[in-house]
């Protein structure tokens, strides 16, 4: 029998780190429509108003998954795309593009050789919001049961 003080309760443990999205779209009111939902499902969202500034983002600040327009100001979507599979290939399979013109050539033939998710414009802001759960929830999921 020991007598003597009752050990203390453990600490709790820290919250789980929310996952992060990094919203990359040159039209503002969009962006932060996008912003507002990503961030009101408890995700950590990053927004990007260019290619380069997205680029330039993730190299400081992780994300988890891009959600890309393929029509940017300088640089297009697709390249973008492919410059972040280079450069961080842990988000291979975690990037959606969103196009108004997912139909046009160009488009169709590089997804031919890129597949990857396709929201298309117009889109009901739930696809997103699909998309981010079935993506990054289900990843949690996987990872909190050791897979």
């Amino acid at each position: 029998m020991t007598t003597g003080a009752p050990h203390p309760p453990s600490p709790p443990s820290p919250p789980p780190r929310p996952s992060t999205i990094l919203v990359v779209e040159d039209d503002a009111a969009l962006r932060r429509v996008l912003e507002r939902v990503l961030a009101r499902q408890g995700y950590r969202v990053l927004a990007a108003a260019s290619a380069e500034t997205a680029y330039e983002l993730l190299a400081s600040e992780p994300a988890d998954a891009v959600l890309l327009d393929v029509q940017l100001p300088t640089m297009s979507g697709l390249a973008l795309y492919l410059a972040l599979i280079h450069r961080h290939p842990n988000l291979a399979g975690r990037i959606a593009i969103m196009s108004g013109d997912a139909e046009a050539d160009h488009v169709r033939t590089w997804l031919q050789h890129n597949p990857c998710t396709v929201l298309k414009k117009p889109f009901d802001l739930r696809e997103i919001v699909e998309w981010a759960h079935e993506l990054l929830d289900a990843s949690d999921r996987q990872t909190e049961n050791g897979a």
